[in-house]
């Protein structure tokens, strides 16, 4: 189902309005439809998807390629038509080699419903995990200038991968997200940074939007305070997710009881929530 042009419009008016407020706001990743159901429920304002988390539900591993583009922006419109909120997708390295693949992935994305996406600089080449600051300036540049073709205000977020790589270089770090700001980029992101000091530095360096990656050492008003505009989850609630789903197997395996299931959602509950139409 395509979605409404002007609905489409006003989710993508409303994500970017949400980033020029004077607290971070957090966008919060569904993997599927019924996980989007959730959380909008749960009142936040705005959705993204997990590569991370999608690839899991497929019983794959993620970072390695193994997730096509086809079914990331199917998983995308299921997430989209769920609920009536934005919806950014996270896309990886937008699923190309090439800038021409690069906006067409995002022109793909828009056909699908989302109103934002991401662009790695990562390669998933164990060899040489990310790509060169100016091939990876090119591929930013490629999608914003298909972004600016769309009808409406699409969000083009640029994420610096050196942390999630095991590249603790907070220098060359700014450096890539300078270029990707210069480049074009509405939304920067370095996802594990490390710590609050980093943020700050990030933040002293670059004048876009700066979204941050949630951690557990750190609350939203302290993310805020350091710089954050936007807070993601990433594929945290997915891993949650799968946390209590293999604590209860291991529960009924292990000690043959089923405990677990007070903690579960009650049926009736969960049939009401994913009953609640789109459009509430």
């Amino acid at each position: 189902m395509q979605l409404d042009p002007e609905d489409q419009y006003r989710r993508a008016v409303e994500f970017a309005r949400l980033h020029q407020g004077e607290r971070a706001f957090v966008l919060v990743n569904a993997w599927d439809a019924g996980s989007a159901r959730l959380l909008w429920q749960s009142g936040f304002p705005a959705l993204a998807t997990t590569s991370a988390g999608l690839a899991f539900s497929l019983g794959r591993p993620d970072g390695e390629n193994l997730v096509r583009r086809a079914e990331a922006l199917e998983n995308a419109r299921s997430i989209v038509a769920a609920t009536p909120l934005p919806v950014s997708g996270d896309l990886e390295s937008c699923y190309a080699d090439s800038v021409e693949g690069v906006a067409r992935t995002i022109r793909l994305a828009a056909e699908a419903g989302l109103v934002g996406a991401s662009i790695e600089d990562a390669t998933a080449d164990p060899d040489e995990p990310i790509r060169p600051v100016t091939e990876a300036a090119e591929r930013v540049a490629a999608a914003v200038e298909a972004a600016r073709e769309l009808p409406f205000p699409f969000t083009v977020t640029a994420r610096a991968e050196n942390f999630l790589y095991g590249r603790g270089d907070l220098k060359d770090t700014i450096a890539r997200l300078q270029a990707y700001e210069a480049a074009g980029a509405d939304v920067l992101y370095a996802p594990a940074l490390p710590g609050l000091d980093a943020i700050r530095a990030v933040r002293a360096a670059v004048d876009k939007p700066l979204n941050v990656l949630a951690g557990a050492a750190a609350s939203v008003d302290e993310l805020s305070a350091a710089g954050a505009d936007r807070i993601s989850v990433g594929s945290a609630f997915a891993r949650a997710a799968l946390g209590a789903f293999v604590e209860a197997a291991l529960e009924v395996r292990d000690h043959g009881t089923f405990s677990f299931a007070q903690r579960a959602l009650d049926y009736g509950e969960a049939n009401e929530r994913m009953s609640a139409p789109p459009s509430a």
